[in-house]
This record gives structure tokens, C-alpha cells and sequence, in this order.
């Protein structure tokens, strides 16, 4: 490799600024909220940049624990995150599989009516009129059914199985093997970079959703822990309303405290999924992009 000419010296200069700084406003805000939640009403209050708490306490995450609401969003997103995360990779596999092969009759039409669905719904109103009549409504398959595939990762988890080898399949048939014998004992052994790439997308998805549980779910019991958030926020839910009456004096927290510890106790958990999924993640997209 030759010695680099001032230009690209100034270029790849010019790249790590941007970068830099890219990545510190991204990182920033959620730093400031991991501050907050950890200080006390007076350093919360205080102006600046908050990196550290100057005055650190657990007093928001104690009053955000003991409260039932957030315990009982947080056991309804994990029911949610587990089973739907497990459904949608099962059927987009099951659906991603016949649609590889280029012997399956209409294989063309299927796919472009699936890609159909990517650029056009039916709408909110129609679809809040079909899960009514489906006898849907607060029902916690719900907020499972209606997304059971995304027709984007069903696309790329296709591409990837025809990407390949169909030898190593025919010599399975040669050998006795039947098509689902096929799929679950050669194809997705040596499709999981693929299979973590969609089932990471599904579980972030599952895990960040409110909307849905928002409109079809109206049981307290039920509901998930990022619309507990949301109304936390967003609307002041009444169970944090008594932090609403302030008093430093008095209060050890205050209600953006517990805001702000309340989007950490959110957030944390599917971050700590990013680290072990990770080095599948690019390998599968790029070459699950790579065949159309």
C-alpha cells in the first residue's frame, strides 16, 4: 500500500470528525438519560451536560420496580419477544423455502404478491375492522398474528437459501431425504447467520411495539411494556401521578427522574441481545441481499 497523498490524509480526516461526532449525538442523549436516572432531584435539575450523576442514587429505579405496572409489561414483552420472535422465524422459513425453488409453478407471482404488501395496506380502519371481526380485541395474539411475516425479511431469508449449493440438497433426495427433512437437517444448519440476522430484526420489532397494543388492547393485564412507557411519558399514567406533586424538600425523585429510569429499564434488555447476534448480522444480510 502506498503512502497516502495529502488529500486523502485530509479526506479520512475529515471522515473520523464526522464520524465522531455522528456517533457522540447518538450516544449523547442516551447517556444523559443513564445520568438522570441515576441522580437525585437537585443534580437532575441542575443545567449542563450530564455525563456522571454528581449525586448518585437508586431511589427512581426502587420506585420504578415497585411498581406492578411496569412488572406486568415487562412479563407481557417478554411472552411477546419469546413466542412471536420463535413464530415469525418458523413461518418466514417455512414460507422463504418453497418460494426459493425455481420448481415450484407460479414461484414469480407468489413472490410479487408477497412484495405487493411491502408498498401497500389496507389502512388502519380496515385493519382495526378485521381484527374486530377476527375476535381479535385484547387478545394477546394479536399482537403476534397480524406481523407473523414481514414480507421484507421473508425476501432476504429466500435469497439467501437460493444462494445455496443445490447439490448438497440433491444428494440428500439421492439419500432418501424428504423435502422437510431437507429444510431442518442441511438448509438451516448452514443458514444461521441468516436465521439470527431475522430473528435479532423480529426481536427488536416485537420488542419496541406499542401501536398495536395501544389499539387492540384495552386490559391493564395485558398490555406491554413499551405502551406502560408510552403513558408514562407521553400521557402521565396515574400510577406515577403522585411524583407529579414535587417537593424537593420532601421527594427523592421527581417525575422526569423516573421517566428517564423507566426508559432504561426499557431499553437495557434488547440491548444486551446486540453483542452475541452480532457477528451474524452483517455476514446474513449481505449475502441474503446479493440473489433476486
Amino acid at each position: 500500500m502506498g503512502k497516502k497523498t495529502l488529500g486523502e490524509k485530509l479526506f479520512d480526516g475529515f471522515n473520523y470528525v464526522f464520524l465522531t461526532l455522528f456517533a457522540f449525538s447518538a450516544v449523547y442523549p442516551f447517556i444523559n438519560i443513564l445520568s438522570i436516572s441515576f441522580s437525585t432531584p437537585a443534580a437532575a435539575n441542575a443545567y449542563g451536560l450530564k455525563f456522571i450523576p454528581k449525586e448518585f442514587t437508586l431511589e427512581a429505579y426502587r420506585a420504578v420496580f415497585d411498581n406492578k405496572v411496569i412488572w406486568t409489561g415487562y412479563y407481557n414483552t417478554i411472552i411477546r419477544t419469546g413466542v412471536g420472535t420463535a413464530l415469525n422465524v418458523l413461518f418466514t422459513v417455512l414460507c422463504a423455502y418453497p418460494l426459493s425453488k425455481r420448481y415450484l409453478p407460479n414461484r414469480n407471482l407468489y413472490t410479487s404478491l408477497i412484495v405487493f404488501t411491502m408498498f401497500f395496506s389496507g389502512g388502519l380502519i380496515p385493519t382495526y375492522l378485521l381484527i374486530k371481526s377476527l375476535g381479535l380485541l385484547d387478545n394477546r395474539l394479536v399482537l403476534i398474528l397480524p406481523g407473523l411475516i414481514a414480507a421484507f425479511s421473508m425476501i432476504i431469508v429466500r435469497n439467501y437459501f437460493m444462494s445455496l449449493p443445490e447439490e448438497i440438497e440433491e444428494s440428500a433426495k439421492i439419500d432418501g431425504a424428504n423435502d422437510v427433512r431437507i429444510l431442518f437437517s442441511i438448509v438451516l444448519p448452514v443458514s444461521l447467520p441468516i436465521i439470527a440476522t431475522i430473528a435479532l430484526w423480529y426481536a427488536v420489532a416485537h420488542w419496541n411495539a406499542w401501536f398495536d397494543a395501544l389499539l387492540y388492547i384495552s386490559d391493564p393485564n395485558k398490555t406491554v411494556l413499551q405502551t406502560v412507557l408510552y403513558k408514562i411519558i407521553i400521557q402521565g399514567s396515574p400510577q406515577f401521578q403522585q411524583f407529579e406533586t414535587f417537593d424537593p424538600s420532601v421527594q427523592s425523585v421527581t417525575p422526569d427522574i423516573i421517566k428517564a429510569a423507566t426508559v432504561m429499564v426499557a431499553t437495557v434488555p434488547i440491548l444486551c441481545v446486540y453483542p452475541f447476534i452480532q457477528k451474524y448480522f452483517v455476514k446474513g444480510v449481505m449475502i441474503g441481499s446479493l440473489k433476486g
